[in-house]
């Protein structure tokens, strides 16, 4: 069995009591997650609380809301959710730890954030939740076509079918597409979701 070395790996979220500061990401499914986190705050560093800010998107916000937060921001798109990751962390300062929870495609996309700002791999903690569908970056065009849940999908740029590969790039917080009838033209594998 062969393992795929560039497939980020999960693990279940825990706070960091040690953090000065901290900003919970959460999109879809991540809500749980990041409930989670916020419980181990309240016990584990109760006093961190008025120093933790909590973004979120197509996750409701009533059961984060909370008088002892920083601040809790629900947004209608991901987009909106990414601008702000970004605006706090032009504001951050050492000791600022970072929680995301949801799909993997929204993971990547806020590392990819992180990354911009330096930010070490212990100060940022993921957990992947909900669906498997993929971010796919097509190798020809570098157009990223979203949410593909199929081996093989259009590119949302140059319009090829791509075969969906397993190799994950972290610069591109996508998987790797390749057109997939290069050598023979028109033949394509049957379509099949793969990635619920």
């Amino acid at each position: 069995m062969s393992v795929n070395k560039s497939k980020p790996v999960y693990s279940p979220l825990h706070a960091d009591a040690a953090g000065r500061f901290h900003i919970l990401l959460g999109y879809a499914e991540g809500g749980d997650a990041l409930s989670r986190v916020l419980g181990e705050l309240r016990t584990e560093a109760p006093d961190s609380l008025g120093r933790t800010r909590v973004l979120l998107a197509g996750t409701p916000i009533a059961p984060f809301v909370d008088p002892g937060l920083a601040g809790v921001q629900g947004f209608g798109t991901l987009g909106e959710l990414l601008a702000e990751c970004r605006s706090l962390l032009e504001r951050s300062s050492m000791g600022t730890r970072v929680y995301i929870a949801g799909p993997e495609h929204f993971i990547g996309r806020v590392l990819q954030i992180a990354l911009e700002f330096n930010l070490n791999p212990d100060e940022v903690r993921t957990e992947a939740q909900g669906t498997l569908a993929r971010r796919v970056h097509c190798v020809h065009c570098r157009a990223t076509t979203e949410e593909v849940r199929t081996n093989r999908t259009r590119c949302s740029g140059c319009s090829r079918w791509l075969m969906v590969r397993d190799h994950y790039s972290r610069r591109f917080a996508a998987y790797m597409g390749v057109m997939v009838d290069a050598e023979a033209p028109g033949e394509l594998p049957p379509l099949e979701e793969i990635y619920p």
